[in-house]
C-alpha cells in the first residue's frame, strides 16, 4: 500500500523523460544521487522490505536468437543442451521449496524466440499449479502474440517478462534476430491482456552511459511503468560473444538502480543477475539506492545466483526482512 506522501505523488508519474535529464542524474554526485533515489524509495515502499522471487528454467537451451550475452542460444556453444518442458510434479516441488524459503513469486522461463500454442499446452499447467500455491506467477517465453497473452492472463498469470536489454540504439550490436520493435509490441499485448509487465535491462555489454539513460527512458516512457523492473549485471558465459566484455564498475550499476528508482517510483526494482560476482557491500549500496527485490534461489536459468543462506545472512546484517515477514 502507498504510504499518504506516495499517494499525494501518484498523479506526478512522469512519461515523458528526456535523454538529457536521465544523463543528468546519473551524473549527479553519488551522495546526492543515493539521497533522492532513497527519499523517492521511501515515499512508495517500506525500505527495509524485500521481496523475493525464485526462478526456474522450465526449458532449456536451443533458442534460434543470437542475443549476445545468453548460453541458451543454440547458436553458441557454452555447454547448455536443449531439452524438453519440465512436468507439473518437478515444477510443484521447486515452487513449494521456494515458498517455503520465503519467495512470494514463482517465475518460470522457457527458451523460445516465440511459442507456439502447443507450447503454451505445456506452460499452462504449470501456471495453474503455482497459483493453487497462492504464489504470484511469472514467466518468460519470449515473443507473444495477443491471443497467446490473454490465454495466460486466463490461466491465472500475474507477471510477464520481457526485457528490453538495453537503448534503441546499441540494441542492434547485441540482438539481431528480433528488433525492438518486436519486443514493444509483445509488452503491449502482455499489458491489453491485464497481466503485469516485468521488464528491465542489462548493465556491462559495452554500452554507453547514454544508452543506459535510453534504456531507462525507454521503460519509464511506455504507457504504464513496468510492476517490475529487473536490472541485471551481465553475467559472462564462456562461449557468448560477450564473455570477454569488460569488467562492469559497480558504481555503475548502484547509478542505474537509483535512476530507475526516482523515474519508476511506484515499481519493484529487482536487483538481479550478477550478484553472485558482488561483495556483500555492493548488494547493500544497491538495496539503499532503491531495488527492493531479488531472484532467491542458487541458479537463475543457466548461470549461478548466491546461495539463499548467504542472502538471509546479508538480511540479518542490514535488518531488512522479505515481504511480508515482520523485521
Amino acid at each position: 500500500m502507498l504510504s499518504s506522501a506516495a499517494s499525494a505523488e501518484q498523479s506526478t508519474l512522469r512519461h515523458d523523460w528526456s535523454t538529457q535529464e536521465v544523463v543528468t542524474l546519473l551524473n549527479l554526485p553519488f551522495a546526492e544521487l543515493m539521497y533522492r533515489a532513497q527519499s523517492v524509495h521511501r515515499a512508495y515502499f517500506n525500505p527495509v522490505s524485500i521481496q523475493l522471487s525464485t526462478l526456474l528454467n522450465i526449458k532449456s537451451g536451443g533458442c534460434s536468437e543470437d542475443c549476445a550475452y545468453c548460453p541458451q542460444s543454440a547458436r553458441y556453444d557454452t555447454g547448455v543442451t536443449s531439452e524438453s518442458v519440465l512436468d507439473v510434479d518437478t515444477v510443484l516441488t521447486a515452487a513449494k521449496q521456494a515458498k517455503a524459503g520465503g519467495a512470494t513469486r514463482f517465475c518460470m522461463g522457457a527458451a523460445w524466440r516465440s511459442p507456439k500454442d502447443r507450447d503454451l499446452d505445456k506452460v499452462v499447467p504449470l501456471i495453474n499449479a503455482v497459483k493453487d500455491l497462492g504464489m504470484e506467477t511469472c514467466v518468460t517465453l519470449g515473443m507473444l502474440q495477443p491471443a497467446q497473452a490473454r490465454r495466460l492472463k486466463s490461466a491465472g498469470l500475474d507477471y510477464y517478462n520481457h526485457n528490453l536489454d538495453t537503448s534503441p540504439e546499441y540494441y542492434g550490436e547485441i540482438i539481431t534476430t528480433r528488433t525492438y520493435q518486436d519486443r514493444l509490441d509483445t509488452l503491449s499485448a502482455v499489458r491489453e491482456a491485464g497481466i503485469n509487465v516485468c521488464c528491465g535491462g542489462i548493465v556491462g555489454m559495452g554500452e554507453t552511459l547514454t544508452d543506459r539513460a535510453n534504456l531507462l527512458v525507454s521503460l519509464a516512457n511506455l504507457p504504464s511503468h513496468p510492476e517490475s523492473v529487473p536490472i541485471n549485471l551481465l553475467v559472462r558465459v564462456e562461449g557468448t560473444p560477450l564473455e570477454d566484455a569488460a569488467p562492469t564498475d559497480v558504481f555503475d550499476l548502484i547509478r542505474t538502480i537509483a535512476v530507475a528508482r526516482i523515474m519508476m517510483p511506484a515499481s519493484f526494482v529487482r536487483l538481479s543477475a550478477g550478484r553472485r560476482e558482488m561483495t556483500e557491500e555492493a548488494q547493500a549500496w544497491c538495496f539503499f539506492a532503491g531495488a527492493n527485490s531479488i531472484f532467491y534461489g542458487e541458479e537463475l536459468l543457466t548461470t549461478p545466483n548466491p546461495l539463499a543462506t548467504a542472502d538471509r545472512a546479508l538480511f540479518a546484517k542490514l535488518g531488512m526482512a522479505p515481504t511480508g515477514v515482520a523485521g
